[in-house]
């Protein structure tokens, strides 16, 4: 881990993490053809509600056990989502931790992704 922060208080919901808007994730996820690694680490019944195309449900309760778990390639960039960017910014640190080498949250979690009107996939 980088710092005492990530170190030891992981599971804070402050601090700063590397960001992405809305927008630019927008743009990377039509650039990538929606191969980018979406982890959401919200709860199963808000992910229920609406969720980023081809994201992952890991809810943050369960990361930390179950992270060896992820399908991901950790070389390549991964965005963390939850409701508001607080669960997001625990779950950068834990990816980080476990040899991710780009994580960041999306800035504003799908509060701010449904502000713009962005598609959502109902599971």
């Amino acid at each position: 881990m980088s710092t005492f922060m990530d170190k030891y208080f992981w599971w804070l919901p402050m601090g700063s993490v590397p960001e992405v808007s809305a927008r630019d994730l927008q743009t990377e996820i039509t650039k990538t053809r929606g191969a980018l690694q979406i982890l959401d680490v919200r709860t199963s019944g808000e992910y229920a509600q609406g969720a980023i195309k081809g994201a992952l449900l890991m809810p943050l309760s369960t990361l930390k056990n179950r992270i060896e778990a992820l399908p991901y390639d950790r070389s390549k960039p991964v965005i963390a989502i939850c409701r508001s960017a607080r669960r997001s910014i625990p779950a950068v640190r834990l990816l980080r931790a476990a040899g991710y080498s780009d994580v960041r949250q999306l800035q504003g979690g799908m509060l701010s992704w449904q502000a713009l009107n962005y598609p959502v996939n109902r599971p």
